[in-house]
């Protein structure tokens, strides 16, 4: 006979105390796509030619050139967090799990930061 309390036989176990910040940080950064990606799609169809010169110089601008990057950095957060739970979720094999995770999120910080990268490079003027 144990004569374990009931809070001595879960301590330790239960929440983690780390979900409601991804949650939260995934909503943010939803919230944050909507009006950005409304800017981008509005901004392109208004500009109305859509060639690849157009389109340089329209990133060029200091505005457009800022909205840009603010998409580029919040859709990979929102892609790396999003990945990260479907990995969370759906793939049970520990070593499969953590090293697809670092694969994920190595790739999301790497594609922000070329995307980054290319658009400050033509606003800060390399031109075709």
């Amino acid at each position: 006979m144990k004569l374990h309390t009931p809070l001595n036989r879960v301590l330790g176990l239960g929440s983690a105390k780390d979900g409601t910040d991804h949650w939260w940080s995934q909503r943010m950064t939803a919230i944050a796509l909507v009006p950005l990606t409304l800017w981008f799609v509005i901004s392109l169809v208004a500009h109305g030619d859509l060639g690849y010169s157009a389109i340089f110089e329209w990133i060029a601008t200091p505005m457009n050139a800022i909205g840009m990057v603010l998409l580029v950095i919040t859709l990979s957060y929102h892609s790396m967090l999003g990945v990260q739970v479907v990995v969370e979720d759906y793939v049970h094999a520990g070593w499969l799990k953590l090293s697809t995770l670092i694969l994920a999120n190595f790739a999301h910080v790497a594609l922000g930061t070329a995307g980054v990268f290319a658009i400050l490079r033509i606003a800060f003027g390399e031109r075709p």
